[in-house]
């Protein structure tokens, strides 16, 4: 057996006995408890700095947690430059100033955390009070889903609440936490803003990882998404922090596989936000997808790149500062209490890759 079949052999059963994790994240990509599953986990959401392993928490906890969030810090920085950070108070004002600066805005988040949520959605709310109208586009919906998405949006015998839950049952992704999700569609409904899903399907995605881009995309697909010359610093760069965020444990071959998959779907994040570059549009999605050197930005064409503004709402685990260089702003939120998804194995510390600094 040739080690190419080996090897898409181990990741499909990989793929087969995981199940969806996405709320369980390590920082810089993202981990799982057990490493059978960590395959389903990095190709079905995006990474998500500081955090670690932990079931989500519902409505209820972000309800309960909204008020502490104003106690919280921002660490923005112009630009993405390292060392121009300005401690700011990490209240919805303050965030949604940060959102009013571009019209496209990578807005990160770690998954399961509630305060991240309850102070995203309220930023939210705030920056369409004051006029804006942007699209709201979800990692957490596949972009096979927008004609379900649309038709929900414009049945008129329906009220609310019923297309906001209609969105979630039909068009959301399995394995999210969705009472987390449902105050930005909701946000949408109200306020007539297209809801954009934005992201490649979980299958899809296992099919780049197993089989190569061209399993997805064709060749004129894959030139439009960028697909066909990935810049070498991405590569290293997503394989670097697939395997730290993986305890080090996962194989050295599987990474370029697993690599690729991530890479695909920052493309097709990117491709599926550009339609509305002009009106503005908010990606909801994982700080990993959201960052500035290796994210979504990278895919965007040069045009929109000028008129990004990249957030990541860290966790006050004393490592944002890190991370200063990844993002134009940086909103520091409580820590959401998890299990650590490395206490079940040794890990195995991964020594920075050649041209990627200590993150």
């Amino acid at each position: 057996m040739s080690a190419a079949v080996s090897l898409k052999m181990r990741l499909a059963r990989q793929w087969r006995l995981g199940t969806p994790l996405h709320r369980q994240r390590t920082r810089g990509a993202c981990a799982a408890l057990m490493l059978p599953v960590c395959l389903a986990a990095v190709l079905t959401a995006g990474c998500a700095l500081h955090a670690k392993d932990g079931a989500g928490t519902g409505g209820g906890a972000a309800d309960r947690t909204a008020n502490s969030t104003a106690n919280s810090t921002a660490n923005s920085t112009a630009n993405g430059a390292a060392g121009s950070a300005a401690l700011h108070a990490s209240s919805p004002a303050a965030l949604a100033d940060a959102m009013a600066r571009q019209p496209i805005v990578l807005l990160g988040e770690v998954h399961d955390n509630a305060a991240q949520h309850a102070l995203r959605a309220q930023a939210l709310q705030r920056l369409v009070e004051r006029g804006a109208r942007p699209a709201i586009a979800f990692e957490q919906i596949d972009r096979d889903r927008q004609g379900a998405i649309d038709a929900i949006r414009a049945d008129a015998t329906a009220d609310l609440a019923t297309r906001a839950e209609r969105i979630v049952t039909e068009a959301g992704a399995k394995g999210w936490d969705w009472a987390l999700y449902r105050p930005y569609i909701v946000i949408a409904l109200q306020n007539g803003l297209p809801i954009v899903g934005a992201n490649l399907s979980r299958a899809q995605a296992m099919r780049v990882a197993t089989e190569g881009y061209g399993a997805v995309f064709d060749a004129s697909e894959r030139a439009a998404l960028g697909l066909e010359n990935v810049a070498p610093d991405i590569e290293r760069a997503q394989e670097y922090e697939i395997e730290r965020g993986h305890c080090g444990q996962l194989p050295a071959d599987s990474l370029p596989a697993m690599a690729g998959a991530q890479i695909a779907r920052d493309a097709v994040l990117a491709q599926s936000i550009s339609p509305y570059a002009a009106r503005g549009v908010v990606l909801l999605t994982g700080n990993g997808h959201a960052r500035r050197d290796i994210g979504v930005l990278r895919h965007l064409a040069p045009r929109d790149q000028e008129h990004v503004v990249a957030i990541g709402l860290l966790e006050d685990d004393g490592k944002a500062a890190d991370h200063a260089g990844d993002f134009d702003a940086i909103f520091v939120t409580p820590v959401q209490a998890r299990p650590d998804p490395c206490g079940n194995f040794h890990h195995t510390p991964v020594p920075p890759a050649p041209g990627i600094g200590t993150r």
